[in-house]
């Protein structure tokens, strides 16, 4: 809980100084432009998450992103086919992916920086080939669909232009309100289920958990699909968003900032340590910081290179912050042992 909060006060530090050097930061549509990002690559972050802290690494969600979102697009839209059909495709395409990456990692034993760095490239590729480098859309249609990602609660329960003021200013997007509720899911798994503490313990030591009984390679393989099937739905999402994907950029680096909105929330990148709260603010942190640049005039260009401090500086908090825990436990021990003195000569002295 210390770390949550020291990464909320990061976040309303960050808020408060871009606020005050821009007061347009606190516009309503600035702060619901923020959630709805938030929203959308929070959910790569939470699936990264749990690849992370099993000790791995996914760098194909930003590409698993752009072949779901333009498949979703190409078969509503090209094809006809009915959404009822079409989502729950996407979905089971992405739970295929984390099944074979896991496969992959668990029963071939390759490096996950490898698998995932393959599937980056593949599903690309896959992509490209598969709608012929032909952006696709949504049009003009399927606005129940798209109330998704443009939706906003609890202003969509008044006709259009009806709402009152307030509720019309501060309504919260539909990204951001799916992500609670994914969250609130995947948090529930991590920290109610005898599954989430499997992934924590296959984290920290994975032989331990191995001898301690734990079925390492189905944990594995449950983290990789929870990270492609949130890929997944973020695609649909981002789609959905743009209303319209291009094959060849489509989730391009977006791999990036998921693995800064994971850093930056308290996931250790050496696996076994993880909250979920703490990705969606770490991914909020990221978002404003973004907005930040295009808000104070500083050249967009500069994106990337924020995204690699936070990722170093976040990198860098953990290390110290583990050495500093390291060496508390060392002392608590001395002090222990020193309190209470060196055993009697010849055992318990009974």
């Amino acid at each position: 809980m210390r770390r949550i909060a020291g990464i909320a006060a990061i976040l309303i530090v960050v808020m408060l100084v871009t606020a005050i050097i821009s007061p347009t930061f606190l516009n309503p549509y600035n702060l619901k432009n923020i959630l709805r990002w938030t929203g959308l690559f929070g959910l790569l972050s939470l699936g990264e998450g749990f690849v992370i802290m099993t000790g791995g690494i996914d760098l194909s969600v930003g590409s698993i992103a752009g072949l779901i979102g333009a498949l979703s697009a190409h078969f509503i839209r090209m094809r006809e086919w009915p959404i009822a059909l079409v989502i729950p495709l996407c979905f089971l395409l992405a739970m295929l992916m984390g099944l074979v990456h896991g496969l992959l990692v668990t029963k071939i034993k390759m490096q996950p920086f490898v698998v995932t760095l393959c599937g980056l490239f593949i599903y690309r590729g896959m992509a490209r080939f598969s709608m012929q480098d032909v952006t696709q859309g949504y049009g003009n249609e399927f606005h129940g669909l798209k109330f998704l990602a443009h939706g906003k609660v609890p202003s969509a329960f008044w006709a259009e232009g009806t709402a009152p003021r307030f509720f019309e200013n501060w309504s919260l997007p539909m990204p951001f309100i799916i992500i609670v509720v994914v969250g609130i899911i995947l948090a529930v798994f991590l920290n109610r289920t005898v599954y989430g503490r499997y992934i924590l313990a296959l984290g920290r030591n994975e032989r331990a958990a191995r001898f301690s009984g734990i079925n390492t390679d189905r944990m594995t393989i449950v983290a990789y699909m929870i990270s492609t099937t949130c890929a997944g739905l973020a695609g649909i999402l981002f789609s959905l968003d743009l209303n319209t994907v291009q094959p060849s950029s489509a989730g391009n680096m977006y791999e990036l900032y998921a693995i800064a909105g994971c850093v930056v929330g308290g996931v250790s990148l050496k696996g076994g340590e993880g909250n979920i709260l703490g990705v969606i603010i770490g991914t909020a942190i990221v978002r404003v910081l973004y907005n930040a640049i295009n808000i104070l005039g500083i050249a967009t260009t500069l994106e990337f290179a924020v995204v690699g401090f936070v990722i170093l500086i976040g990198v860098g908090a953990d290390e110290v912050l583990k050495g500093i825990t390291a060496r508390r436990r060392v002392a608590e021990v001395r002090l222990a042992q020193s309190v209470s003195g060196p055993p009697p000569p010849g055992g318990t002295g009974e």
